[in-house]
């Protein structure tokens, strides 16, 4: 399914304190992760969902601090930030991860360096390792539900959650091991070539979110990956936003009208997918 959509509700954002910072291992066997979490003010409720994020190609860090740092809790954007806070007062246990800084790219990547990045943080072949360590460490918390947890990328990221979803994803023991969900905002669905020959296939539900004026990754291409991946069999949907542009759910984008609508409306798509795949049975609330 391919959606051409404008407005819809959105949630406000609420301010709370930085993130606290942990360390885990990727499913690589040999980085030493480092990751941001966001959790739930109220933790009566029990064991909580709980959403891996994956930062884009820029790193998960603010622009002001590109020249040296501080990399940390207290400096990541206001994109990454506003995502975290938004999980966390619905409830989420939402843990970001930092790809680059423990392979020494703490500062990310320029536009349309893709060529030039090194294949120590490829998107398809060892960033879903990362995604994969992740979900272990969730795993891991007394706080989680191990069996309720999404993925949600966006750019390099998106892609990277992309290939973590594929039936054959490096790092997936099994499907039912893997994650429930994911949310992919503006990706590059090209992919690498990977899937061109053997096509696309995920092993759960998977929600794309593009903008048809984004300047730095095709939707073309995500329509295209989206329509033969559904042919194949695959559960996977594309919400396409007109005049939209890339990273239009960054908070300093929201001067656009196009970006604003699409912004609004893609939080409230990811919400509603989360709860409904994510919350538990009526029994157990």
């Amino acid at each position: 399914m391919i959606v051409m959509s404008a407005l819809g509700p959105g949630r406000a954002q609420i301010a709370g304190t930085p993130p606290a910072t942990v360390q885990f291992p990727s499913a690589d066997g040999k980085t030493m992760l480092t990751g941001f979490v966001y959790t739930p003010r109220d933790s009566s409720a029990g064991r909580a969902p709980a959403v891996v994020m994956m930062h884009g190609r820029a790193g998960p860090y603010s622009l002001n601090v590109k020249n040296g740092g501080p990399y940390n809790a207290s400096t990541l954007s206001k994109r990454h930030k506003m995502w975290g806070e938004s999980w966390s007062a619905l409830g989420y246990v939402a843990v970001l991860v930092d790809s680059f800084a423990p392979r020494g790219f703490p500062g990310g990547f320029g536009r349309h360096t893709i060529n030039e990045r090194p294949d120590a943080v490829n998107e398809v072949t060892v960033r879903p390792l990362d995604a994969y360590g992740a979900l272990a460490y969730l795993r891991s918390r007394s706080d989680v539900a191990g069996d309720r947890i999404g993925l949600q990328g966006w750019s390099n990221g998106g892609s990277a959650a992309l290939a973590a979803m594929a039936v054959d994803a490096p790092g997936l023991a099994s499907s039912a091991m893997g994650f429930r969900a994911a949310l992919v905002f503006y990706a590059g669905c090209g992919l690498r070539g990977h899937f061109d020959a053997q096509g696309y296939r995920p092993y759960a539900t998977v929600l794309v979110f593009h903008g048809t004026a984004d300047e730095e990754t095709s939707p073309q291409l995500c329509r295209r990956l989206v329509e033969r991946s559904r042919s194949r069999g695959g559960d996977i949907s594309l919400k396409l936003y007109p005049g939209a542009s890339h990273s239009f759910d960054d908070p300093g984008r929201q001067k656009e009208p196009a970006n604003r609508a699409a912004t609004a409306d893609a939080k409230a798509s990811a919400q509603a997918l989360f709860e409904r795949i994510l919350a538990p049975d009526p029994s157990q609330r």
